[in-house]
């Protein structure tokens, strides 16, 4: 990885000026193999050679242990081993420090390459790209200028392979009427369990789609289909929830959209992102998000959405 990478990497005003342009960066590195990886820099805290790591017993599968950062103790998760390719000798030259979900945790790697910038609309769902044991654990694909494929991996999933889901507690329910219904979008296989296990408790009825173009796509045939008939849309579509990043377009973008449409207007706009920070929250608020909510907390989204459900 180079210096002027190494500086990007650190430049988060310069990051977070990607959302909403419907493009995003990706650190590339390998596991092993000559096989292409990549994660979201938002989701980069920071890479490292990897330091000298505490074994300690009774460990999850592929928590190699813990490292002291700056006084915090955080695991150490060997992604090889979620991906069918975990081998005795494979070296883990680098460590990717990622910080999402509310939570620190570093990725041993083999080699971490460079820095790339893609459109969203170049990035895609695996579909039969890649081998099945792969696939759970990837949320993307995209391509380089010569051609070679990269997979981008869904962390979430791998934490949550790694911590366990989140247990959804009691949630009040939200009392709608038979026609009305929520709205959701996101890529990842374990946030879309997590959100409908939410609405399955409030008792509300859904439509989804996983990812922002088929989002906004299905959102355009329901308005379509209303406006045809005279009627309102606001009052079947109470509410629409949308991840932050998703493959062929991301949640600013598809949210910017919904809000200079008058077909949506007072249709409230919910991001439910793992990147939490507060300029990835401002950068919601700019294109116009009604409200802001991390993953993984099941009671703090009902929370959040009950109130314009309400309304």
């Amino acid at each position: 990885m180079t210096a002027s990478d190494a500086s990007l990497l650190a430049n988060i005003d310069a990051r977070t000026k990607l959302a909403g342009s419907n493009k995003m960066e990706i650190l590339l590195f390998t596991l092993g193999t000559r096989e292409i990886f990549g994660i979201n820099v938002f989701k980069v805290r920071e890479v490292s050679q990897t330091p000298e790591i505490t074994k300690t017993p009774n460990m999850p599968m592929g928590v190699q242990g813990v490292i002291s950062l700056r006084g915090n103790i955080i695991p150490v998760i060997a992604l090889d081993k979620f991906i069918g390719r975990s081998k005795p000798d494979n070296v883990y030259a680098s460590m990717i420090v990622t910080e999402f979900n509310k939570s620190t945790q570093a990725f041993l790697v083999g080699e971490v390459d460079r820095i790339i910038r893609v459109d969203w609309d170049k990035v895609r769902a695996p579909e039969n790209m890649v081998s099945t044991s792969q696939q759970a654990m990837i949320t993307a694909v995209t391509e380089l200028e010569d051609g070679k494929l990269v997979s981008i991996l869904d962390v979430e999933q791998i934490l949550a392979s790694v911590i366990g889901e989140t247990r959804i507690p009691d949630i009040p329910k939200a009392n709608l009427d038979a026609d009305q219904f929520i709205f959701f979008c996101d890529d990842s296989v374990v946030a879309r369990k997590e959100i409908t296990g939410v609405l399955d408790k409030m008792g509300v009825k859904y439509h989804q789609a996983n990812n922002g173009r088929e989002a906004w796509d299905r959102l355009q045939a329901f308005a379509n289909r209303q406006w045809n008939e005279g009627e309102s849309l606001h009052d079947t579509l109470k509410l629409i929830l949308v991840d932050a990043e998703m493959p062929e377009m991301d949640g600013y973008v598809l949210t910017r959209l919904i809000k200079n449409d008058p077909r949506f207007a007072d249709i409230p706009v919910v991001m439910h992102s793992s990147l939490s920070s507060n300029a990835n929250r401002a950068m919601g608020t700019s294109v116009g998000v009604d409200a802001y909510v991390a993953k993984f907390e099941p009671a703090l989204l009902a929370e959040t959405m009950l109130p314009f459900l309400q309304r």
